[in-house]
């Protein structure tokens, strides 16, 4: 991600904030270390010639220019966290937002999203009419999940002249599930005073989103009736429309606005998908292909405009199109291994299980390597073919060594599923004797142990991995976790001890920050617990994380914001156990 932060020359030492700063002081301490004389003990009884002199109004003083000589150094090293607090620590003194900005580059480099945060705060407290905190500040809080703030930070970007660009800031809010009541609270007094112009439009595009989301249709429909007598020749206006038809089934509104869109813009290819999309659902693949064959007709050589299109064949259940579209392509040596993925899933979606699986095997190492696997063995596990699939996969471990280990979890997942956990273990057993030494199995055989409720073979396990790897941060966590959900309560201390560990290791690892929480609050610290489990749900909102972060809400007296938690969390999950469990023992928190 770009925060509009121009690139380092490696950390120069002398930076202009430097320059510009500490001339006076740097004369003056050269000049210091010249005339230091070579006798400590008389040195020592000599009166401090600076005692009494005046402070020092202009420049650094030493301590600032240690400070900052400090931080440049570090980051010369490579330690960009030290870098960072020591450029924060002195741009404080002298409120200089030259080295805020330079700290904000130290954090960046360090990947340490806490600090980055922190720095660019700094910043704009300093230069509170810069756009490039409120960019930097705006893009961090889209990262954990923080959409109101990031919306608040984009606001007074537009405020100030910036890029508008609300309604693709919608669509991203809602695709990560966020909650549209806060960000329209934001929008209602941001329309009020903008006046009618093209910034104006795009603002009641991403309200009309939010508003649906919301599940104020109506509201929304009339916002966007007015916006198309206003700006009929919008291209927003219409994939707006198109995917609010889409949303509530009416598919033959979706095509009248899709086909609207082409008009307004004939060469913006998102219309022609829609309107694929829109024919494939009212039962019209011939109308749909018409569309997609002009479509590539336009754009020839484009392989990922034709994946796209097979894969939206796909997604609507019609495989001989995709095929069609597919085939063409393995032509070329260079095809991308996504190619033989599709075509693996359009014969597996007509029923050829053995052609599937020639496609499946020819994904080459990479992205989409462990994603073919499995679909292979799951698909020949489907049609009651379990030994086969063993053998697939015994063969793939043979012929891609860099993929043993997955894919032989892969075979023990696949027994455990299918009711064999007796061969399962055998097998693992059977490995571990040839690789005693194997993270990756032994934490494998320590989860099976944990589900069995065997605890001492899991602890001997993960702590096997410790003792070989003590920063081993996903063992560390697990064994500490595991101590504390057991409720162990003498040796929460010890588990507190390896999650820090963990953290440190991993530090913005949301599984890690949510153990961290949850041993503070068996500690009886609910206060310290909050901190670390806001921390993991802004960065993934999983039903174990929200169950943690709603009983220790629960217990501080915010009811409501507890009841809220769960409530969201049963909205993303069709099945949450935990959730459930959470409700049996505190049946009130039910929303």
């Amino acid at each position: 991600m770009s925060f509009g932060l121009a690139p380092p020359r490696r950390f120069p030492l002398m930076t202009k904030a430097l320059a510009r700063l500490a001339p006076l002081a740097m004369m003056s301490l050269v000049a210091g270390c010249q005339a230091l004389p070579s006798g400590n003990a008389e040195f020592a009884t000599e009166r401090d010639p600076m005692e009494g002199a005046p402070p020092i109004e202009r420049g650094l003083d030493a301590e600032g220019l240690a400070g900052l000589l400090t931080a440049e150094l570090a980051g010369q090293r490579g330690d960009y966290q030290r870098a960072t607090l020591g450029y924060l620590e002195v741009a404080e003194r002298y409120r200089s937002s030259a080295l805020t900005e330079r700290a904000a580059l130290a954090a960046s480099f360090g990947n340490d999203q806490e600090l980055l945060t922190r720095a660019a705060g700094q910043w704009q407290d300093l230069e509170p009419d810069s756009e490039a905190p409120a960019r930097l500040l705006a893009g961090l809080a889209m990262q954990r999940g923080d959409w109101p703030e990031a919306l608040s930070q984009r606001l007074a970007l537009i405020a100030r002249g910036g890029d508008s660009d609300l309604a693709a800031f919608a669509e991203a809010a809602l695709a990560d599930n966020a909650e549209p009541e806060p960000l329209l609270a934001l929008l209602y007094p941001h329309l009020e005073r903008t006046p009618p112009d093209a910034r104006r439009h795009d603002a009641e595009l991403a309200t009309a989103l939010l508003e649906v989301a919301a599940g104020n249709t109506l509201a929304a429909q009339r916002r966007l009736d007015q916006l198309g007598r206003r700006a009929p020749e919008l291209p927003a206006l219409w994939l707006t429309r198109t995917r609010l038809a889409q949303e509530r089934g009416d598919h033959v509104a979706a095509r009248d606005a899709a086909r609207r869109g082409l008009e307004v813009s004939p060469e913006d290819a998102r219309f022609i998908l829609l309107l694929a999309q829109s024919e494939l659902r009212l039962g019209n693949p011939t109308a749909a292909e018409r569309q997609t064959d002009a479509l590539l007709d336009e754009h020839t050589g484009n392989n990922e405009l034709r994946l796209a299109l097979a894969q939206l064949y796909l997604e609507e259940g019609h495989p001989e199109p995709a095929r069609r579209l597919l085939l063409p392509l393995i032509d070329d040596p260079d095809a991308p291994p996504r190619v033989y993925l599709l075509l693996g899933d359009t014969a597996r979606a007509e029923g050829e299980v053995d052609n599937a699986l020639l496609y499946y095997r020819q994904v080459a190492a990479g992205d989409q390597f462990l994603a073919a696997r499995v679909r292979a063995a799951g698909m020949l596990v489907d049609n009651d073919r379990l030994t086969d699939a063993r053998t697939f996969l015994r063969i793939e471990r043979l012929r891609h060594d860099d993929y043993f280990t997955d894919l032989l979890t892969l075979e023990i997942e696949l027994l455990d599923q299918q009711g064999e956990s007796a061969s399962a273990s055998e097998l693992l057993a059977r490995e571990l004797d040839r690789t005693p030494n194997d993270e990756q199995l032994l934490y494998l055989r320590a989860m099976r142990a944990y589900g069995e409720g065997d605890i001492e073979a899991m602890e001997r396990d993960l702590g096997r991995i410790i003792e070989r790897n003590p920063d081993n941060a996903m063992a560390l966590n697990a064994l500490g976790y595991t101590l504390v959900d057991l409720g162990l309560e003498e040796r929460y201390d010890e588990a507190r001890d390896m999650i820090e560990r963990a953290q440190q290791l991993d530090p913005d690892n949301p599984a890690i920050l949510d153990s961290l929480g949850w041993v503070y609050y068996r500690q009886g610290d609910p206060e310290q617990a909050l901190q670390w489990l806001e921390r993991a749900y802004d960065t993934l909102p999983d039903q174990e994380i929200a169950a943690h972060l709603a009983e220790v809400l629960w217990v501080l007296e915010r009811r409501d914001e507890a009841r809220d938690v769960v409530r969201l969390a049963i909205e993303r999950h069709d099945e949450h156990p935990v959730i459930d469990a959470l409700l049996e023992r505190i049946p009130q928190l039910a929303p």
